[in-house]
């Protein structure tokens, strides 16, 4: 035990830039870890449990790398986390409920060119914030969209109508 504190420092916050460095390697192979058990879609921000998570594991992280939370106790909380959020995705699969509890639902906000604004208002989507996901998918005006959906990350999804 006595390398392991030669090799990281302590958890007072006075590691040396070698033990710093140290630090670095091993929290770069646990992140590596982490996301590993936790899945890809964890850090690619699809819910608000992926956000919560992802904050939180970096937070802890950086918190372990620079000694203002003790090194191991940080991993071991964080690596819990990730496990917990495996579980709950794991969980939300086969549970409507815990998927509910979880997630968002998507919601609709254009059908055939016409804008929900009553729902746009209720998620905070400004007419400016709709017409850029339109731009986004090339689409000019609300009246070339079949469908678009708030969808539970947040993106809006469009579904053009058909040229005909």
């Amino acid at each position: 035990m006595e390398f392991v504190r030669l090799l990281i420092g302590s958890d007072g916050g006075d590691a040396n830039a070698l033990q710093l460095s140290a630090r670095a390697v091993i929290l770069l192979l646990f992140g590596i870890i982490c996301i590993r058990i936790s899945g890809r879609r964890t850090f690619s921000l699809r819910s608000p449990l992926d956000i919560i998570v992802a904050t939180v594991v970096g937070s802890n992280l950086s918190r372990a790398m620079t000694g203002k939370a003790p090194f191991f106790a940080g991993l071991v909380a964080t690596f819990v986390l990730v496990v917990l959020h495996r579980l709950l995705a794991w969980a939300s699969l086969r549970s409507r409920f815990v998927a509910r509890w979880v997630k968002f639902r998507p919601v609709l906000i254009v059908r055939n060119g016409i804008a929900d604004t009553a729902a746009m208002k209720k998620e905070g989507i400004s007419r400016e914030d709709l017409l850029e996901a339109l731009r986004g998918e090339q689409i000019d005006e609300l009246s070339g969209v079949r469908l678009a959906n708030l969808e539970g990350g947040g993106k809006i999804s469009v579904i053009p109508k058909r040229r005909g």
